[in-house]
């Protein structure tokens, strides 16, 4: 399975080093064979989409999500995102709820974040597959050294990136980012379990503010009802 062909170009420029790492060589082996043997979460296409609706040069912020979504039909290689047509998930339905209150978000009736992803928003997941029914069922095969790799790639970036970390997971990932020029916002999981330490946490108007701050666009978080 040759996962550098699915990559973007642009990404592919900046990702070099980690995609000619054995860790590299031998993840592609191991979802070859997952593939082959197992229902596995997104479809190949799907893999990257985050890389592909995101352009490097375009990353404004970055949301970090854990593991894909691992029923049928949810996964499409957006973090915390579903196709439309799919039922948000519990996390998504407290993001929603976030929204609701932190910019006057009109709840619509999907859960597709594609135009979050088309301004800039990197909807990106440390682990980038998943077995059916198995949550982290592909965790610790190399898709955090490449994940990593992208978040220093986008840390790299002269100009200011909101990185945003829910969760203890997702806020390990703190210590890659360096850049003074840019901001991290952190707080706790959407998902049920945390939902007390992310509600009122405010990250998209905060994001917002930190972006206007530098003269840089803002993000239109209402996603179209279409």
């Amino acid at each position: 399975m040759n996962l550098r062909d699915l990559i973007p170009s642009d990404w592919q420029t900046v990702l070099s080093e980690v995609l000619d790492s054995p860790r590299f060589a031998a993840l592609e082996k191991f979802l070859s064979e997952q593939y082959e043997n197992h229902t596995v979460y997104p479809p190949r296409e799907d893999l990257f989409t985050a890389l592909r609706l995101t352009p490097y040069e375009n990353v404004r912020v970055l949301i970090l999500g854990q593991d894909p979504y691992h029923g049928a039909g949810q996964a499409h290689g957006l973090s915390f995102s579903v196709k439309k047509g799919i039922t948000p998930p519990p996390s998504l339905k407290n993001i929603y709820k976030e929204l609701k209150e932190d910019v006057g978000f009109k709840v619509p009736k999907h859960g597709n974040l594609t135009h979050w992803a088309e301004q800039g928003v990197l909807l990106l997941n440390a682990v980038l597959t998943v077995r059916e029914a198995e949550p982290n069922s592909h965790a610790n095969q190399g898709w955090e050294e490449f994940t990593d790799a992208i978040i220093q790639a986008v840390n790299r970036k002269g100009e200011r990136v909101v990185f945003i970390l829910w969760g203890s997971y997702a806020r390990k990932k703190k210590k890659l980012i360096h850049g003074p020029q840019h901001v991290v916002l952190e707080s706790g999981h959407p998902s049920p379990l945390s939902v007390k330490h992310f509600l009122g946490s405010r990250p998209f108007s905060r994001t917002n503010a930190v972006l206007a701050e530098q003269n840089l666009p803002t993000i239109d978080w209402q996603l179209p009802e279409g």
